[in-house]
């Protein structure tokens, strides 16, 4: 009797018997592949030197904008103190005068009480510390003289303004902590970032160290190259003006207008400005050499709003501490009509500031470890750059 089984075919069969040793083989040399490939990083999993450029720029803008944050909370506590110190010395010669007006009315009510023109308890309350209260109760305001009603009158009055400067001062003094606290805060967050990027840079080889400044001198290259193409186009730009003034002066010549004088209207606003401007980039040249410090004012250090601040000073112009304020310390201009003494500011966040001398470069204090110096308004790229402001 026949078998009702099929019988295997020869070639599946083969197949079955090698496919197991040929999944092995290729198994093991994908494990083998795959241990390579995972072992690469396991050996070297420290960052690329791009990556730590980027880091480290990271944390120098993020120190650049606790520092103003820090030079707003210096600010803010000097003015908070001092509006503490005036309340506390304006409770005290308040007090003086309460003081004065209850010996006053102390020496009514002895009066009183030696000749018998008031019972024992009109002096009880003419000393009481609420003698409006006693007033309202007694009626013995009607006892009073004018004078003494005078000086009740302004004793209660003083006693009034005296607990509202008191609690004024009470609350000067909470915002002055609050105030010291933010500027510990800004304080250790410079500290802290600035740690950061000096471990960073501590642990490139000096291998790296080379290459990272090759890489920024490309970068100075660029910033270069874009502030020559910014310095054609104004000079263009201050041509093309020039010519059209021209004309417009010998076509109001040829045409004997006597409104001549129209054309020069504006001449002394913008040598009045142009003069200032000479005397801020003057102040600033003279500090050029000095260290960045942040939260630094001069005359030894500066950090970057601190420099704008007293070149602008030195030309008689003040400016607020901080970048935040700077910025809207005068008239926002395009890049294109940049002047010298225009104040250039940089990032989103408004944390950076350099002085225009023309030509697309600045004078300014970069950052930590550097000195102030002048450099392209694009050494960070063009994209940095936020606004040009007109301080004056």
């Amino acid at each position: 009797m026949a078998s009702h089984r099929k019988s295997r075919p020869t070639g599946t069969r083969v197949a079955g018997i090698r496919t197991p040793a040929l999944a092995t083989a290729a198994l093991t040399s994908v494990a083998l592949l795959s241990q390579s490939a995972n072992a690469a990083p396991a050996a070297d999993d420290k960052p690329s030197l791009e990556e730590v450029e980027k880091k480290v720029d990271d944390l120098y803008r993020q120190a650049g904008s606790a520092t103003e944050k820090y030079n707003a909370a210096k600010e803010k506590t000097a003015k908070q103190r001092k509006r503490a110190d005036a309340l506390i010395d304006d409770v005290a010669k308040r007090t003086q005068k309460l003081n004065e007006a209850r010996e006053e009315l102390g020496s009514f009510a002895s009066a009183q009480y030696r000749t018998g023109a008031a019972a024992p308890d009109t002096a009880t309350f003419l000393l009481a510390d609420t003698p409006q209260d006693y007033f309202d109760q007694t009626q013995l305001m009607d006892r009073m003289t004018g004078r003494q009603k005078v000086a009740v009158d302004d004793y209660i009055a003083q006693q009034s303004e005296t607990m509202t400067k008191r609690q004024e001062a009470t609350e000067s003094l909470e915002a002055l902590t609050e105030s010291q606290g933010d500027l510990k805060t800004a304080k250790a967050t410079v500290q802290r970032k600035l740690a950061d990027a000096r471990e960073l840079l501590s642990k490139l080889t000096a291998e790296e160290k080379a290459r990272l400044a090759a890489i920024e001198k490309e970068k100075q290259e660029e910033a270069a190259r874009k502030a020559a193409e910014l310095a054609r186009q104004q000079a263009a730009q201050q041509q093309a003006q020039e010519e059209a003034a021209q004309q417009q002066d010998s076509g109001a010549s040829s045409s004997g207008s006597a409104g001549s004088g129209s054309s020069t209207s504006t001449a002394p606003a913008d040598s009045s400005y142009a003069t200032k401007a000479d005397k801020a980039l003057a102040f600033a040249r003279a500090q050029i050499g000095k260290p960045y410090v942040w939260g630094a004012v001069g005359p030894g250090s500066y950090d970057c709003s601190g420099l704008t601040q007293a070149a602008w000073k030195a030309a008689g112009v003040d400016l607020p501490r901080t970048t935040y304020d700077q910025v809207n310390a005068g008239t926002t201009v395009p890049l294109s009509q940049a002047q010298p003494g225009d104040l250039v500011f940089f990032y989103d966040d408004v944390t950076h500031v350099g002085i225009y001398i023309g030509n697309g470069m600045m004078i300014h204090a970069p950052k930590p470890g550097t000195y102030v110096r002048e450099e392209s308004i694009y050494y960070d790229g063009e994209s940095a750059i936020h606004s040009v402001v007109r301080p004056a």
